[in-house]
């Protein structure tokens, strides 16, 4: 099995039920093709740094999974055709890095 890190970005009018919704239908989809999700991560709302498809901002979801080509492949044909993604990356890494979360806020970003 490798280790795949995988990131999905949402149309910015996503609700945050809409938002669910898609993280259970890759989750499945992943699960269905003989993948583990070994880490969740939603990261918010932030902005892009150009325009895509007429969003300034987007919805982004992060994966860090287990799997094989198989789980990729299938996981990427279903994005394609979602209306609700604007882009997705998918990079294959030597191992995942389960400690770091380098969007969540810290107490420090919050007192300035």
């Amino acid at each position: 099995m490798n280790f795949y890190e995988h990131t999905i970005i949402a149309r910015q009018d996503t609700s945050p039920s809409q938002i669910k919704q898609i993280q259970d239908k890759y989750s499945k989809i992943i699960e269905n093709n003989d993948g583990n999700i070994v880490k969740y991560e939603s990261w918010g709302l932030m902005h892009l740094s150009y325009l895509i498809k007429k969003n300034k901002k987007g919805n982004f979801l992060h994966f860090k999974i287990e799997g094989n080509g198989k789980t990729i492949k299938e996981l990427e044909k279903n994005e394609k055709i979602d209306k609700n993604l604007l882009r997705f990356l998918t990079v294959k890494v030597k191992k995942l890095d389960l400690e770091t979360d380098y969007f969540k806020k810290t107490e420090d970003m919050e007192k300035k």
